[in-house]
């Protein structure tokens, strides 16, 4: 039997604290015996999750003796760390045993060094943030979770379970993580990642310069519009719309361009019955292959995969 170790801090997200307690505790071998003992430990005995109180029985002391250590997200994924948690994190991490993250406990990770130098993932909406307060990760935003072997990283809330149902898949086989599957009622592998479930380019802007032309943007997307057209929308050259664009949004106009019109090709997957075609034509594509084409290279999905997943 393997022991997994829930890592309790203090402002934990309680989604993410249930999530592998839930999925690893209900983990049934062939022969009736349970895959996992799984135990809470942390630095305090109480510790707040957002609206709840949460007694804590285990000390730090216990990760020592863990197989898979999980640690949650916090509703502040940069608060600091206790020194105590770093330390006896990357103990374990040097003693072999394997150190897993939920949505933004990505942060607590890379606080340990445990990330530098590998492949990690977390919440879209806290990616960014990841990449530039840690510079020696290597960031992707749109896979749904990332197992360098002994250190394993998943995206935002669902997606902890993708990633424990995948653990379980590693060390007890498919038939094991399938009835796991079955009793948590969620698929074993999702199709696509995280790509799909990024809200792209909004049309919230807060730039120096660029408010005037990104809202033009939103509401001349479904237009043939070359960067020339852009960039005259805006008063000014190719150049110097182009250097704003990569300093303002880190995008360049036609990459932010495309992005308006998958997002508005989303949601008209979503919320009508228009036809592939129908949409490519709305949104601005030069053909419906090219539409296709592109919205699976951005969201990791076909379009008709993504309305399957998200119609109403």
């Amino acid at each position: 039997m393997r022991t997994v170790v829930v890592l309790s801090l203090d402002d934990a997200i309680a989604f993410d604290l249930a999530t592998p307690i839930e999925t690893f505790g209900r983990v049934r071998l062939p022969d009736g015996r349970a895959g996992y003992r799984v135990i809470v430990a942390g630095p305090e005995p109480v510790v707040d999750a957002g609206p709840l109180r949460l007694a804590v029985d285990e000390g730090l002391d216990l990760l020592e003796r863990a197989d898979l250590i999980v640690v949650p997200g916090r509703n502040d994924p940069v608060r600091s760390t206790p020194r105590a948690v770093l330390d006896a994190l990357r103990s374990a991490a040097d003693r072999g045993a394997r150190v897993a993250s939920i949505c933004v406990g990505a942060f607590t990770l890379a606080e340990a060094g445990l990330l530098d130098g590998k492949e990690a993932t977390t919440h879209w909406r806290a990616a960014d943030e990841l990449a530039r307060g840690y510079p020696a990760v290597r960031v992707d935003p749109d896979v749904l979770y990332t197992d360098n072997g002994q250190v394993l990283t998943s995206a935002g809330a669902a997606s902890g379970l993708d990633l424990c149902l995948h653990i379980v898949q590693t060390d007890y086989g498919v038939a094991v993580a399938a009835d796991a599957a079955r009793l948590a009622v969620a698929p074993l592998h999702r199709s696509g990642g995280q790509a799909q479930y990024i809200l792209r380019n909004r049309p919230t802007y807060q730039t120096a310069t660029l408010e005037h032309v990104l809202a033009w943007i939103e509401e001349n997307a479904h237009r043939g519009l070359a960067l020339a057209d852009i960039a005259e929308a805006a008063g000014t050259s190719v150049r110097t719309l182009t250097r704003r664009f990569t300093a303002e949004v880190g995008q360049s106009p036609v990459q932010w361009l495309a992005g308006v019109r998958i997002r508005h090709a989303q949601e008209l997957l979503e919320t009508t019955d228009h036809t592939v075609d129908r949409i490519a034509a709305q949104t601005g594509f030069s053909s419906a292959s090219n539409f296709r084409a592109q919205f699976t290279q951005t969201v990791g999905v076909t379009p008709s995969g993504y309305r399957k997943t998200f119609r109403s």
